[in-house]
């Protein structure tokens, strides 16, 4: 059995489970992921990819983290359209939401608050 965390399990339940915790895979392991996965990528795709993946995941207030399922149909997605790296130049999400965000944010929630950072950099900019 696992859990996502997102809900409580029982006290009775969980005394009858073994507990083992994965943590969340480093760099290095998910660019071996998406090797197996896309063998011929470009590697300055996968580096882009990885920085704007990582510096989501680190964005305060999103209730749900892009995993590695959604980073690998996210590729997918920029493989199709062919969008290239120099795409993905802009690292910092909080500046510039990125391309077939889709795939990564599966929560309104969290769409409405990358647009809202995105929006909030823009103004700053101006002034």
């Amino acid at each position: 059995i696992t859990s996502n965390n997102e809900k409580e399990l029982p006290d009775a339940f969980l005394r009858r489970c073994f507990f083992h915790y994965i943590a969340f895979p480093d760099r290095a392991t998910l660019e071996s992921i998406v090797a197996v996965h896309y063998p011929r990528i470009a590697q300055d795709l996968v580096a882009r990819a990885l920085e704007m993946f990582f510096e989501l995941r680190e964005v305060p207030g999103l209730k749900k983290k892009p995993s590695t399922s959604e980073l690998i149909d996210w590729l997918k997605l920029l493989l199709a359209d062919q969008i290239p790296a120099a795409a993905l130049r802009e690292r910092d999400v909080a500046k510039a939401i990125p391309p077939l965000y889709g795939a990564l944010i599966k929560n309104e929630q969290d769409v409405q608050l990358l647009e809202r950072l995105a929006f909030m950099h823009r103004r700053q900019n101006r002034s």
